[in-house]
C-alpha cells in the first residue's frame, strides 16, 4: 500500500506548494527568535552607580569630565570575585557643603579614601547607557544580584504539550501563536514586575511548542529527498532572526518598544488558517484517510501534478482502522524508542547548554552587546553550510558526534589557551560555537527521523524539553562556577559535549530512510531485512488513471 512520500513523488516533493509552505513557515522561525534570546536585550543590566544628591551640582560647577566625576565621586573596584563598590554602594558624604574642592574633594575629608564610610543606594541610581530595559524600569537594583546571576531565562519553561499529535498541528500552531501575541503584548504594557513575568512564562510555555510544530509541518510536507534541507534552512531563519533582532534592538534601546515591534507581527501568522493546510502524516495516522487524500489533491493541484487510481488509498500498516492516541508511555514502551528517547533527552540537553553557555561565558568580557551578539550570530551561518554539505554525504550520526566533540575539546582547549593569546582564544571559542550550533540543528532534524508519525511531535516535544531546563540550568553553571573559577564552566560544558557525543554513535543511521509510519518500522531500523520466501509473480500491466 503506498505511503505519503509515495504520494509526494507524484504530488511534487518541492514545488510551488512546499516552496510557499517554507516561506511562511519560515517567518514563523525568525519571528522565535526575540522569545527565545531576545531577554538579552529586555532585561540586560547596564553599566550603573549609586546617584549622589549634590553630585551633578558640583560636577557643573567645577567642570569635571565624567571620566573625573566616576574618579573623585564613585568608589573604586572591590576586591576580586566580589561586586563593584561602585554599583551598590557610595560614599556617605553631604556632597552639598561648601568646604570640597574641586582637585580631589575627598581629600579634605579622609587622606585615603578607603577609610570613608560607604552606604546601599538610597537615592535611585545613574545609568550609563541611553534606553531602559526591565532592569532599569520596573525591577529593583537591589535584586539586580538575583536577576544578573544567574540571570533569569524566563522563556525556559519547558514545553511538555503533546496536543499536536492528538488535536493537529494546524490547530495547535495557531492556538501557540494566539496566546504567543497576546501575552507578548500584555507583557508590553505590564505595570508591574509580576505581572510582566506571568506573561513572559505563559510566552515560554507556548513558544517553543509552536516553533517545534512549525520544524514538524514542512518536514512532513516535502518529499524525502528534501526533508533534511528545509530542516536545517528552517533553523537558519531563526538566525536571520539573531541578526534582524540585533539591528532592532540598537534602533529601539526602551524595552516595552522593542517587545511591541517584535511581538506584534506574530498577529498577521493567524492568517496561516487559510494559508496552511493540515499535516496529511498526521491525518492517515488519526485514521482519516479522506481528508489526508484532499489535502493532497491540493498539494497536486498546487504543483501542476496529477495523482493516479493506485494512490487513492493511504494508509497506516499498524492498528489499521483504529484511531492512534499517543501517550508518555509511548516514549519508552519498546527498546528502541526507549534508547532514542533517552539518547535524545540528553543531547537537547547538551546543546541547549553549550549553546547557551558559551554565549554567556564570552559575553561576561563582552563590551558592545550589539555586536557581540551580532557577530556570533554570524558563526552560525558556516555552520548551517556545513551541516548540508556532511550528513548528505556523510550521514546524520557521524557528524552529530564530530560535532558535539569537537564543541566538547573546544571548551577543554580554551582552559588552557594562555590569556595573551587572544586571537587564539577567538578562535577556538568560534570553533566550540560552531560545533554546537551544528548539533543543535542535526539533532532537531534526528529527532523527528527516528520516531513514528503518531508520537513524532510528542516525541520532539518531550525530547526538547530538555532544551528549556538546561537553558534554565545554564546560568547557574556559568555565574556560579565562574566565582570559584573563570574556567571552571567550559571544563563542565567539555564533558558533557564528549559525553553526548560518544552516546549518538549508539543512534542509528536516518539518511535516505523514509519517514517511519509505526511503531514496529522503528524497532526493526537497525535489523537486517530477513532473506524474502522464494515467490511466483505474475506480472500484470496497470493503467494509471489521473484523478480528477
Amino acid at each position: 500500500m503506498p505511503t505519503v512520500d509515495d504520494a509526494l513523488e507524484h504530488a511534487g516533493e518541492f514545488h510551488f506548494f512546499q516552496k510557499q509552505m517554507f516561506f511562511l513557515l519560515a517567518l514563523l522561525s525568525v519571528a522565535f527568535t526575540p522569545i527565545y534570546v531576545g531577554i538579552v536585550f529586555l532585561g540586560f543590566t547596564p553599566d550603573h552607580r549609586c546617584r549622589s544628591p549634590g553630585v551633578a551640582e558640583l560636577s557643573l560647577r567645577c567642570g569635571w569630565s565624567p571620566a573625573e566625576e566616576l574618579n573623585y565621586t564613585v568608589p573604586g573596584p572591590g576586591p576580586a570575585g566580589e561586586a563593584s563598590p561602585g554599583q551598590c554602594r557610595r560614599y556617605e558624604v553631604d556632597w552639598n557643603q561648601s568646604a570640597l574642592g574641586c582637585v580631589d574633594p575627598l581629600a579634605s575629608l579622609a587622606t585615603n579614601r578607603s577609610r570613608l564610610p560607604l552606604g546601599p543606594c538610597r537615592d535611585g541610581w545613574v545609568y550609563e547607557t541611553p534606553g531602559s530595559s526591565i532592569v532599569t524600569e520596573v525591577i529593583s537594583i537591589t535584586s539586580m544580584h538575583f536577576l544578573q546571576s544567574p540571570q533569569i531565562k524566563m522563556n525556559s519553561i519547558p514545553s511538555l504539550c503533546f496536543s499536536p499529535c492528538r488535536f493537529g498541528r494546524k490547530l495547535c500552531l495557531l492556538t501557540t501563536i494566539l496566546i504567543n501575541a497576546a501575552s507578548g503584548v500584555l507583557m508590553a504594557i505590564s505595570p508591574t514586575y509580576t505581572w510582566m513575568l506571568i506573561f513572559r512564562v505563559i510566552q515560554g510555555l507556548v513558544s517553543k511548542a509552536g516553533w517545534l510544530i512549525g520544524f514538524i509541518l514542512i518536514t512532513e510536507f516535502v518529499g524525502l529527498r528534501y526533508r533534511r534541507t528545509v530542516g536545517i534552512f528552517y533553523q537558519a531563519a531563526f538566525t536571520v532572526g539573531l541578526l534582524v533582532l540585533a539591528g532592532v534592538a540598537y534602533a529601539l534601546p526602551h524595552w516595552r518598544w522593542l517587545q511591541f515591534t517584535v511581538t506584534l507581527p506574530n498577529f498577521c501568522f493567524l492568517l496561516y488558517y487559510w494559508c496552511i493546510p493540515e499535516s496529511p502524516r498526521w491525518l492517515i495516522s488519526q485514521n482519516k484517510n479522506a481528508k489526508a487524500m484532499r489535502v493532497i489533491k491540493h498539494i497536486a493541484k498546487k504543483n501542476g501534478k496529477s495523482l493516479t487510481t493506485s494512490l487513492q488509498h493511504l494508509r497506516l500498516e499498524e492498528e489499521a482502522g483504529k484511531k492512534l492516541n499517543p501517550s508518555f508511555f509511548d516514549l519508552v514502551r519498546t527498546p528502541q524508542i526507549r534508547k532514542h528517547t533517552l539518547i535524545l533527552m540528553y543531547n537537547w540537553f547538551t546543546s541547549s547548554v553549550l549553546y547557551q553557555g558559551l554565549i554567556m561565558h564570552v559575553g561576561l568580557a563582552g563590551d558592545n552587546i550589539y555586536l557581540d551578539f551580532f557577530y556570533s550570530a554570524l558563526v552560525e551561518f558556516p555552520a548551517a553550510f556545513l551541516v548540508i554539505l556532511t550528513i548528505d554525504r556523510i550521514g546524520r550520526r557521524y557528524p552529530w558526534a564530530v560535532s558535539n566533540m569537537v564543541a566538547g575539546a573546544a571548551c577543554l582547549a580554551s582552559v588552557f589557551t594562555p590569556g595573551d593569546l587572544q586571537w587564539l582564544k577567538i578562535i577556538v571559542s568560534c570553533l566550540g560555537r560552531m560545533g554546537i550550533t551544528m548539533a543543535f540543528e542535526i539533532v532537531c532534524l534526528v529527532n523527528a527521523e527516528l520516531y513514528p508519525t503518531f508520537i513524532r511531535n510528542l516525541g520532539v516535544l518531550v525530547c526538547s524539553s530538555m532544551c528549556d531546563i538546561g537553558g534554565i540550568i545554564t546560568p547557574f553553571l556559568v555565574y556560579r562556577l565562574t566565582n570559584i573559577w573563570l574556567e571552571l564552566p567550559l571544563m563542565v560544558f567539555a564533558v558533557v559535549g564528549l559525553v553526548a557525543g560518544g552516546l549518538v554513535l549508539l543512534l542509528p543511521e536516518t539518511k535516505g530512510k523514509a519517514l517511519p509510519e509505526t511503531i514496529e518500522e522503528v524497532e526493526n531500523i537497525q535489523r537486517p531485512r530477513k532473506n524474502k520466501e522464494k515467490m511466483i509473480y505474475l506480472q500484470v500491466q496497470e493503467v494509471d488513471i489521473p484523478l480528477n
